[in-house]
């Protein structure tokens, strides 16, 4: 091997990116119904490619981790702030309790088995799969200020124990939050989801994500204006279904009029009818027979996706917003889709926006940009980062990582990658808030998320791989108990606390706040593939951000107190 030795000492890149190749590869390969992903399968592949020799300037794992810290608070920030009220308390306590529980658990069992700071944290990391630790606790390992040979090896723990420990971690979530929970709480997933949205929708079962209805939810009819409709004007016609559907189009003659709510319509004109097909139904018996060729009275439809930030309107339902804003206003306007951090929201009529939510509208082009200005703003389709903005943010969260705070002669710090952390959040939020400027698109933070954690651990594999193996020999299987023990018992304890303490009583939102407070996005999927339904998502959107920011910090934490 001492030509690849040799690739490696002139071009040491390569060996990084060989790892990224050769760890997706790894990851994507299923073990039943579980994979090891991306970031777990580079590692992997780092380690083997470092018993060739090779060693990645430590400023690249720095880089790396800085923009994947960064990415994450920006995505989360809006989602992180607007969690933090009332109405979430019971979320927030969930999350917090699982953090405090975690850390708790994850000290007990450093003291009792005398594991040093890196294996602890190491152990945190995995067991929790909260790949973030590995960077916040490395970070916090450099500021000790002990002997570089001291802080490489502590450093190497930290991926050793992570690597040891994270199958089980994403494994034994899935186990707790789709298979256990349900039987505790005695209801499945399923019919837990189809009881939320009937309490949603007031008996009415809601869409599944995923699934597109043979009969489309809104359409477009043409009809010519037989007796039941003449003389009545567009508003009256429109008042009587209800407003589910609007008069986008009129012909009359060789004429094409626009739809003024006091124009009568007269005997032969052929009008364009857009809305949900329901209503449709008996707006066609009221309008006359419909027609095929309308001639130059069609028009294009356009679905455009907006935030919702509107003022005074946070945490309202869908009926109270429908209620509130004028007849004129939401006028041709029909919800699509809502996302939350990126899962789908069922359209129901008692879900909740709240500010960060997009809203996908349907109507004409101006009917769904004057929507998009009411509701807040319009979600930008530019491709190009805003690097003013993130420089500056990561510059600031950086120099929040100097700051040490010493308590009883323990010094404490979000390190590099906690500032990091901190000033994603701020940025994001203020993205949020104020959207004319910090423009990152979702695939390019999708790409800095992806790219820097990967990079990340592949130079940590890279740089400690050889003293992996020895450590693993040692110790691996202590280490990967301890580590199934970190994952079930905060997790079973935290069940028990929301079940007898919080008061949850339905299994499908249960789930949804669960795996959201672990940050588990394989258990999350397991869940709304039980459960059918977008039901637990609300729940998960509010601890998922809420653990993102806790788990992370639990790095530091963890070394310092170690």
């Amino acid at each position: 091997m001492d030509w690849l030795h040799a690739i490696f000492q002139k071009i040491p890149e390569a060996a990084l990116f060989l790892s990224l190749a050769a760890g997706y590869l790894i990851g994507q390969i299923n073990f039943g119904k579980f994979q090891l992903g991306g970031v777990g399968g580079s590692l992997l592949a780092a380690v083997v490619v470092s018993q060739v020799g090779v060693q990645i300037d430590n400023g690249v794992k720095s880089v790396m981790f800085a923009v994947f810290i960064y990415a994450v608070g920006y995505d989360s920030g809006p989602q992180f702030f607007n969690s933090l009220n009332r109405k979430t308390l019971r979320e927030i306590a969930m999350a917090l309790f699982l953090a405090v529980t975690a850390l708790v658990t994850v000290i007990v069992c450093a003291k009792l088995f005398g594991l040093n700071k890196g294996l602890a944290a190491g152990l945190a990391g995995g067991a929790l799969t909260q790949s973030a630790i590995i960077g916040t606790a490395g970070d916090a390992i450099a500021r000790l200020g002990l002997a570089p040979e001291e802080t490489k090896a502590l450093q190497a723990d930290v991926a050793i124990a992570y690597a040891v420990t994270y199958v089980f971690g994403s494994l034994g979530a899935i186990i707790v939050c789709v298979n256990i929970l349900p039987k505790f709480m005695g209801q499945g997933l399923r019919e837990a989801s189809i009881e939320a949205e009937q309490a949603l929708a007031s008996g009415a079962a809601g869409p599944q994500p995923g699934q597109i209805s043979a009969l489309p939810e809104l359409v477009g009819r043409a009809y010519r204006v037989g007796a039941g409709a003449l003389g009545r004007t567009v508003s009256e016609i429109e008042i009587a279904e209800a407003d589910m559907v609007t008069i986008e189009r009129i012909r009359r003659g060789d004429r094409t009029l626009d739809p003024q709510p006091d124009l009568r319509l007269e005997a032969g004109d052929i009008v364009l009818v857009v809305g949900r097909r329901e209503v449709m139904l008996g707006a066609a018996a009221m309008l006359g027979d419909e027609v095929a060729d309308t001639g130059d009275s069609a028009l294009v439809m356009q679905t455009r996706e907006g935030v919702f930030t509107r003022r005074g309107m946070n945490h309202a339902t869908i009926a109270t917003v429908r209620a509130t804003v004028d007849r004129a206003m939401r006028h041709g306007v029909y919800l699509k889709a809502i996302t939350r951090v990126g899962m789908p929201l069922p359209v129901l009529p008692d879900t909740q926006l709240e500010h960060g939510d997009v809203i996908t509208f349907y109507g004409s082009p101006q009917d769904t940009k004057r929507a998009v200005d009411a509701a807040g703003y319009e979600l930008p389709y530019s491709n190009k980062t805003d690097f003013i903005y993130m420089g500056t943010g990561i510059v600031i969260g950086l120099l929040i990582g100097l700051i040490v705070v010493r308590i009883g002669g323990i010094p404490i710090t979000l390190g590099s990658g906690g500032g990091c952390l901190l000033a994603g959040l701020v940025f994001g939020w203020m993205r949020g808030k104020h959207p004319m400027y910090g423009v990152m698109p979702p695939a390019a933070s999708q790409l800095l998320k992806d790219f820097g954690l990967a990079a990340f651990v592949a130079v940590v594999g890279l740089n400690s791989g050889l003293q992996a193996v020895v450590t693993v020999k040692q110790s691996g299987v202590t280490i990967f108990l301890l580590g199934v023990f970190v994952t079930l018992f905060p997790l079973l304890l935290t069940m028990i606390f929301g079940r007898y303490v919080l008061g949850y009583r339905n299994a499908a939102i249960f789930a949804g706040a669960l795996s959201g407070s672990r940050s588990a996005n394989p258990a999350f999927g397991g869940v709304l593939d039980k459960a059918e339904s977008a039901v637990p998502t609300a729940a998960f959107a509010v601890t998922y951000a809420l653990a993102n920011v806790l788990l992370t910090l639990l790095g530091p934490l963890i070394v310092g107190l170690v």
